[in-house]
Formats: C-alpha cells, sequence, structure tokens
C-alpha cells in the first residue's frame, strides 16, 4: 500500500483546512508576486531613461492610490487573521469537556532518542514506532516527550505537536480513509533525527478491532529448536534490560518488542523488517543508524540466527 506523506494531500477532516489556507495564502502570494513583477516590468519600459536632457516631470504623491495601497493590503491581512482563526478552530478543537476536566487520552505518544511509543490506555499494551488507528474515528492524543523535545507530526493526518519532557500537550487525531500514513519527528533532537520516522496504519474498525485483540495477546514461550535457545539468549543478555517482552522482560529504555514481528519496519523507519534485515541491525547497529543507543552485543553467527529465530516468534 502507498505511504501518503504529503502535506497538501489531506486524509482527515482536521488536516483539510490547513491545506485550504496553504492553498489560499499560496495563491495570493503568486498573485502578488504577478502583480509586482508586472509593475516592475511597466514601470521599468514606461520610466526608462528618455533622449530628452534634463530632470524628468517630478511626481509628488497621489492621495487615491496611497489610500489604495494601503487599505488593500490592510483588508487582506485582516480576511486572512480571519480565515486563520477559523481554521484554529477546526484544526485544533478544544480537548477540554464541558466540566473543564480534560477527558482520558486514547494513545500516549512518547519522543525518545530516537523512537517513538505508543501506549494505549484503555486497551491497556505499548507498542512502538507504528501506531494502528480505526478510520473514521477520532482520538485524543497526549503528546509527551522522555529526554528532549520532539515533535510528532503525520502531514496528512493534521498538525504538529511538540512532545516536550515534562510538558504533555493534548490534540485530536483522525484517519478518514484507511491506508498508510508516514509522519516523522520535526524537532531537531539529535544525530538520527532523520530516522525518527512515523507509520500510522488506518483500519476498518474490525480490522483495528483484530489488531487490538493480537497486541493484547501475549507470545508463546518457544520450548525447542533455534528459537528455544533464542529466548534464552534475549533474557540472559542485555536484550532483556532494555526491552520489554510480556511475560519474560520489563525493560522500558528501548522499544516493546512484545510483537515486533508483525511491524513493517525496524529502527524506527531505518529499514524493512525481515529475517534478514533485522539480523543486520542486531549485528551492527551503529551501521545503520550511528548515535542511536542501540548497543552491539557481540553475539556470535550462530546466537545472532537463534536471537532472530526467537524475535520473528513475537507477532
Amino acid at each position: 500500500m502507498r505511504q501518503v506523506t504529503s502535506a497538501l494531500e489531506s486524509h482527515s477532516p482536521l488536516q483539510q483546512p490547513i491545506v485550504h489556507i496553504t492553498v489560499v495564502v499560496m495563491v495570493i502570494m503568486f498573485a502578488i508576486m504577478v502583480l509586482v513583477f508586472a509593475l516592475l516590468v511597466a514601470a521599468s519600459i514606461r520610466y526608462r531613461k528618455s533622449r530628452v536632457q534634463g530632470e524628468p516631470r517630478q511626481n509628488f504623491g497621489n492621495a487615491k492610490l496611497e489610500v489604495t495601497w494601503t487599505a488593500l493590503p490592510f483588508l487582506l491581512l485582516v480576511s486572512l487573521f480571519i480565515l486563520t482563526v477559523i481554521t484554529m478552530r477546526v484544526a485544533d478543537p478544544p480537548t477540554a469537556s464541558s466540566s473543564g476536566a480534560d477527558p482520558p487520552p486514547d494513545i500516549i505518544v512518547v519522543g525518545h532518542q530516537f523512537w517513538w511509543e505508543f501506549r494505549y490506555v484503555a486497551e491497556g499494551f505499548v507498542t512502538a514506532n507504528e501506531m494502528h488507528v480505526p478510520a473514521g474515528r477520532r482520538l485524543l492524543l497526549r503528546i509527551e516527550g522522555f529526554d528532549v523535545i520532539h515533535d510528532f507530526w503525520v502531514p496528512a493526518l493534521g498538525r504538529k505537536m511538540d512532545a516536550i519532557p515534562g510538558q504533555p500537550n493534548e490534540m485530536y487525531f483522525e484517519a478518514s480513509t484507511p491506508g498508510d500514513y508516514g509522519g516523522t519527528c520535526a524537532e531537531f533532537c539529535g544525530a538520527e533525527h532523520a530516522w525518527m520516522r512515523i507509520l500510522v496504519v488506518a483500519q476498518p474498525e474490525s480490522d483495528f478491532q483484530a489488531w487490538v485483540r493480537q497486541q493484547q495477546a501475549v507470545p508463546a514461550t518457544p520450548i525447542e529448536g533455534e528459537a528455544q535457545r533464542g529466548a534464552e539468549i534475549f533474557r540472559k543478555t542485555s536484550c532483556a534490560v532494555c526491552h520489554a517482552v510480556n511475560g519474560v522482560s520489563n525493560g522500558r529504555v528501548g522499544p516493546d518488542l512484545t510483537h515486533v514481528a508483525s511491524r513493517q519496519t525496524l529502527a524506527a523507519g531505518r529499514m524493512a523488517n525481515n529475517p534478514v534485515n533485522l539480523e543486520a541491525w542486531l549485528a551492527d547497529p551503529d551501521k545503520y543508524k550511528p548515535g542511536s543507543y542501540m548497543p552491539n552485543a557481540s553475539l556470535s553467527q550462530a546466537d545472532l540466527a537463534a536471537l532472530v529465530a526467537y524475535l520473528e516468534t513475537l507477532r
């Protein structure tokens, strides 16, 4: 499925007014540019140097012209101000209820160096880098920063929102049609800022509920073969210290890996998620994402293969 990343291709009622005002401003800017260019050309031709010697006729002012070029920009700015206020109200509806109390968020989004954490509050599970949402349903997101300031932005689905440590922000979020929507961190946050991608998967309600049930399930622990040996390696190395897998470990330094094999990408969008790329990533994280905090566990080729076999069971 094509991944939508353009801010001018709206797939959300919250993004549509932003696209509208962007197009209006671009048209106005283009019209002003054409007008100024035409006036410059006309003035250059009309008032070019004459063969007649002496000072040209002087014009000491034109009251009607001066009022016009003052009033028209003023009216234009007032119109844009009104349109901006209307856009802000539609694209950023208030999150507080009539009682003044904020409703509980549907998803808590946490920005880390250099990956995204998604906590589904009511459903009771955590995932990373890939956020699934039901198409056509408006959700309330709470945006937080874990370490430094990040910025959550999925261009086709709405406005940007800063993720600030100690200062949660909230915004509504909605995808009107099913599809894959790409996003990114829009605030420079360190060495691997460019590879801090977001994938939003909007699904029909029935598909979304099936995905929720999958995420809530605890993966079966392998009891034999390479996968079973890989599970032991996972528990005995730094993997279990940093990463959480339901029923196995409770690490919170790195992304939750409970269902890592079901995700489309690795390392926050750095590469496609498949066994070959997973093994390459585990063997040398700095080669693919230098400056990230993923350590090289220095495993043998046999242990790497076993660890990958175990992680591929986490679906």
